[in-house]
């Protein structure tokens, strides 16, 4: 590239560049000829407004606490930075205490929602594009999924081979199942380990990331066909526990008690999840749905006597969360991205096709994937497709 070119002019909002002019009530004229590759929107129509979701509202009820804005401006990305348009992005269980206000409560409304997303990059920063080029597919965990168009900061950003939803299954569930286990687990083969909520988004990785440790699997699910899919994926013993009770199901063919406990769901279940700990017994605690939508976001449990039932077993609880866990986040998704590739790990993605109202399509139908989540229908990721756009050339 030639740093002698002859200047040229480019209309956009402002951004950091040498300005040609400015038009009084118009957007500034930017010089971007010392670089092809800044903001390149060679081969790709970007609008200046777009769709997205926001939280105008403090609610653990989605539909409350959200507002679909049709006219939000598209973001300007940074030097170091990536715009993309959102292809697939996840729904995720935390996603109503993120619009309740319950990860950082001096976070005022409005604010953007979602936490993750699969698409690809229509314009970048100048040292982004030493990494980075217009048409490349990446993944990202970072607030503000929720809409047409995410600015994502070049080193946060996964490098993908396409866009396909399966890898969005990996980004947020599949590290949660997989850094949790391996850090807190202590797997080994012939282990006893019980998931909650094992036919769901995370749920799945934790059922095969402990067959391949060579466990014993008990998952836990709410159907035929989730029994079916966790058959599939190697789950040992499946309790379907609207046919079945669970508790009744571990004291009679776990009478030593389980090993691991993955869980999820809280409430009885974890009460139930403590009294089938064995002895040295580890309950790792991922989530508790089951009391997310109440407003203090959590359901009562049995508390009083939980030290006297680990002391008499000298088990242990301890609750995982991935924030935490970031610095081995890049080495565990790198390395469930491999098992992906080689076959060697399933990544169900539940695209709504058998909801009611069909499809989750569009930024609309992210309500409905929460409903729906929270009915206990998925079976693996819950994820929403964002079709291109029909100016769109990429």
């Amino acid at each position: 590239m030639s740093w002698r070119r002859v200047p040229r002019c480019w209309w956009w909002r402002a951004a950091p560049g040498p300005a040609c002019s400015v038009a009084r009530g118009r957007r500034p004229i930017l010089d971007m000829s010392y670089s092809r590759h800044f903001l390149d929107f060679q081969g790709s129509s970007i609008p200046s407004a777009m769709k997205k979701l926001v939280v105008t509202a403090l609610s653990p009820n989605f539909r409350q606490a959200v507002t679909l804005r049709q006219d939000a401006p598209v973001p300007l990305p940074g030097d170091g930075e990536l715009l993309v348009r959102n292809r697939f992005v996840g729904i995720n269980a935390s996603d109503i205490n993120y619009s309740a206000g319950r990860y950082d409560t001096s976070v005022k409304p409005p604010f953007d929602v979602g936490f993750e997303g699969v698409g690809d990059v229509v314009a970048l920063g100048l040292s982004a594009s030493a990494h980075y080029s217009v048409g490349q597919a990446v993944a990202y965990v970072k607030a503000g999924s929720f809409a047409e168009y995410t600015v994502v900061p070049a080193k946060e950003a996964v490098p993908l081979p396409s866009v396909k939803p399966e890898f969005l299954t990996l980004m947020v569930s599949g590290t949660t199942a997989y850094i949790s286990l391996k850090n807190l687990g202590g797997l080994s083969e012939g282990k006893k380990v019980l998931v909650t909520a094992a036919a769901g988004g995370t749920g799945q990785f934790a059922v095969q990331l402990a067959k391949k440790a060579k466990c014993h699997v008990i998952g836990t699910c709410s159907s035929d066909e989730k029994s079916g899919f966790l058959k599939s994926i190697g789950c040992d013993r499946v309790i379907n526990y609207k046919t079945e009770n669970v508790e009744s199901v571990l004291r009679k063919d776990y009478p030593e008690g389980v090993d691991v406990v993955y869980e999820s769901v809280g409430g009885k279940m974890f009460d139930l999840a403590v009294n089938s700990l064995a002895t040295k017994g580890r309950l790792i605690v991922i989530g508790f749905i089951a009391g997310y939508q109440s407003p203090t976001g959590s359901q009562p449990i049995k508390a009083e006597f939980l030290p006297a039932k680990l002391l008499k077993k000298s088990a242990s609880v301890q609750g995982f969360f991935l924030n935490h866990y970031f610095s081995e986040y890049k080495m565990a998704l790198q390395h469930l991205l491999k098992m992906y590739e080689k076959g060697e790990l399933v990544c169900e993605v539940d695209l709504g096709d058998m909801s009611p109202e069909g499809k989750f399509i569009g930024l609309e139908s992210v309500f409905r994937a929460v409903d729906y989540m929270y009915m206990g229908k998925n079976i693996g990721k819950i994820v929403v497709e964002l079709p291109h756009s029909v100016n769109s050339k990429l």
